[in-house]
């Protein structure tokens, strides 16, 4: 079976569960995207990896993973997600120390989020994606529900909340200087509240 190397689209709020988070991977020579619903911890853990600028005042469970891995000469040298059952993904951590490799079993999500702490690459197999990937630039009439769910779901892209808190929160943030910007985040990082640190981020980016 082939490998499909892919890429992370974004992170969505899911409108259909709550509590929940749509990760959306995207086919990397291809148009297809594979959404993967994850936890509240794990979609705060990988934007966190994504954004860069956002460093936590203490390691979260991922970065001290990293770390611990770096100690004892570990690299995580891929992430392969290998199966589907009943819509539940399984992957895989490809790791290597002294040359030897190792397959260690991981989530998917808490898998993602040490990949792009390591710079690893991230693969599924063909019939995976086949059999779990959608495309978003489909004709309306060929889009069935599932496809169209998903879309819904994609609506939003990269927002951790609902979207009326995050119009209301972007708003409150308008009203603020530069420099009370940078206070306000600074605070958020400290607090550890990366949803909060985000919005402000993005305020500040937009002036």
């Amino acid at each position: 079976m082939s490998l499909v190397k892919l890429s992370i689209k974004g992170i969505s709020y899911s409108q259909t569960q709550n509590g929940a988070y749509a990760l959306i991977l995207n086919e990397v020579d291809g148009e297809r995207k594979l959404p993967i619903v994850i936890g509240a911890f794990e979609a705060q853990s990988i934007a966190i990896a994504l954004e860069k600028e956002i460093k936590p005042p203490r390691p979260l469970t991922h970065d001290l993973f990293k770390n611990f891995a770096e100690r004892f000469d570990i690299v995580v040298k891929q992430v392969i997600i290998h199966k589907l059952v009943d819509g539940v993904f399984y992957s895989s951590l490809i790791c290597e120390r002294d040359k030897i490799e190792e397959i260690i079993d991981a989530r998917t999500s808490d898998a993602i989020a040490l990949a792009l702490r390591f710079n690893a690459p991230i693969f599924t197999y063909k019939n995976i994606l086949d059999k779990a990937g959608i495309y978003l630039k489909s004709n309306t009439a060929e889009t069935d529900s599932g496809a169209q769910e998903i879309d819904d779901v994609l609506s939003n892209p990269e927002t951790f909340g609902h979207e009326e808190e995050s119009n209301q929160s972007g708003d409150v943030y308008a009203k603020h200087s530069l420099q009370e910007l940078n206070e306000l985040l600074d605070q958020a990082v400290s607090q550890e509240d990366y949803e909060k640190a985000a919005k402000i981020r993005d305020e500040i980016s937009k002036r």
